[in-house]
């Protein structure tokens, strides 16, 4: 379809035409009618728990008082594999690990 219709020229009315057979012979994707649109209701109104959580999503993690600082560190791997092997949460159990050592 690209290229036959131009959208820096007004359609002319055998164009439309040919638009319109085409939108309505597709079985897929019939029009809404007046009627159904009324029927309508927003998202946020229809599915009020997954529109939530698509927010919680996007907002990202809440902001911390105690914001952690992103840096680069050289640890032998026998260290990190032991670390690694208690599952999830291995760089947070790195930082306690050190937070001890130190004496916080």
């Amino acid at each position: 379809m690209s290229g036959k219709f131009s959208s820096k020229r007004p359609l002319t009315d055998e164009e439309e035409a040919e638009i319109q057979a085409m939108i309505a012979s597709d079985p897929d994707n019939p029009e809404v009618t007046p009627e159904e649109l009324k029927e309508f209701r927003p998202f946020r109104e229809v599915f009020p728990d997954l529109a939530a959580s698509i927010d919680r999503k996007l907002a990202g993690r809440p902001k911390s008082d105690n914001p952690k600082q992103a840096i680069s560190i050289r640890l032998d791997q026998e260290v990190i594999d032991r670390f690694k092997a208690g599952g999830e949460g291995w760089q947070s159990r790195i930082n306690e690990a050190l937070r001890k050592a130190v004496g916080l």
